[in-house]
């Protein structure tokens, strides 16, 4: 507890470089167990979370990279709730099958914590899918 990556008040975002480029089908979100908390408590917890994709961070050109003049199109891949009840690991689908191409980077939006008001805290996020030559080479 407490090696987590914080983040000020209940709302944040983080954009994720994937090491290739892959066609996303599930994020993995993890937080500590009430078990092991200091405080007894997981208020620090994500709740609300929405994970996009931009269409530009597609052609290598990151998220955090854009200009103010150079507005780029995002696509929500999936909106879930992290509940805080149920296992400390939970796993979520993405909807890639609207947008049936290869990302770099994932943008990770909290849109609320379990009701910290002063931090959030994630432990890990994983992201599931398919490396896109892997995706090739299962076709041909």
């Amino acid at each position: 507890p407490g090696n987590c990556w914080a983040f000020k008040g209940h709302q944040g975002q983080v954009v994720i470089k994937l090491p290739a480029r892959i066609y996303l089908t599930a994020i993995t979100v993890q937080h500590i167990s009430k078990d092991v908390s200091p405080s007894g408590t997981i208020i620090s917890a994500p709740k609300d979370i929405a994970v996009f994709v931009s269409l530009l961070g597609s052609s290598g050109r990151g998220l955090a990279l854009a200009g103010a003049q150079d507005r780029e199109e995002e696509t929500l891949l999936g909106v879930f709730t992290y509940n805080v009840e149920k296992n400390p690991t939970q796993t979520f689908p993405l909807k890639n099958m609207l947008l049936p191409r290869a990302f770099s980077h994932v943008k990770l939006l909290v849109k609320s914590n379990w009701g910290n008001p002063w931090y959030t805290c994630i432990y890990r996020v994983k992201v599931h899918g398919k490396m896109e030559n892997q995706k090739a080479l299962t076709q041909g």
